[in-house]
């Protein structure tokens, strides 16, 4: 799966966060691209690039409720009825449209009965539509919330989370959760040595063990729901 990050930030290079998710989207090989960086646009190298990729994500702060304006201008000049609209080009339909927004305010604070009143689904609704109208699955929306004050573990949990949400395949399921994670300690005990290697290696053994019992218990839960049914 190939993914393309298109990165919304007027100061990018002030931006310790984007800096900081910049490693992770490399480290697994996304292709990481900055908008501002880019105009005025090239439409056709721009829709190449989406037409090469699996899942795009929509990288950016939260301006006033909303994504800077160098993605809106992105939107516009890029995504053309001919390329875009499913019963024209359908350039997209099928592939995964993800957004990964940074706070400068708590994440709880966008909520109704909350400081700022909207829920972020409700604020992101129009991202939504523009997945429903090209054919994209719209994914779970990705938060950095208030990276600045995030503690050093929070950092590195948040980069993990950043990593599956670029090259997991499929999001939301906690065997594909596992099965992601025993694949990256897997290539990290490679690199290990012998000692060491060997107490990862009882890790994993440990997390695929406790998926098996898992993926058993669901089986004797459905067979027990199945003959209530009868």
């Amino acid at each position: 799966m190939k993914t393309l990050i298109l990165v919304a930030h007027p100061r990018i290079e002030d931006s310790y966060s984007q800096q900081f998710l910049k490693h992770g989207a490399l480290a697994e090989a996304a292709t990481w691209h900055v908008l501002d960086d880019h105009q005025p646009y090239d439409i056709d190298h721009e829709q190449a690039l989406l037409r090469a990729h699996d899942r795009i994500i929509f990288q950016f702060p939260l301006y006033w409720y909303s994504a800077p304006a160098s993605l809106k201008a992105w939107q516009d000049a890029v995504l053309t009825r001919q390329f875009a609209y499913p019963s024209l080009g359908g350039a997209l339909v099928g592939k995964d449209l993800g957004l990964a927004i940074s706070l400068g305010l708590p994440e709880k604070n966008y909520a109704v009965g909350r400081p700022e009143q909207f829920s972020l689904d409700q604020l992101t609704a129009p991202f939504q539509a523009v997945a429903n109208k090209v054919g994209m699955r719209f994914l779970p929306t990705f938060i950095i919330d208030r990276f600045g004050s995030q503690t050093a573990p929070q950092k590195q949990h948040l980069l993990t989370r950043y990593r599956r949400l670029i090259s997991q395949p499929t999001l939301g399921h906690l065997a594909n959760d596992v099965d992601w994670t025993v694949s990256r300690l897997q290539v990290l005990q490679s690199q290990l040595p012998a000692d060491q290697a060997q107490r990862l290696g009882f890790v994993i053994e440990a997390l695929e063990t406790g998926q098996q019992d898992l993926s058993d218990l669901t089986t004797t839960l459905a067979m027990i729901r199945d003959a209530e049914d009868q």
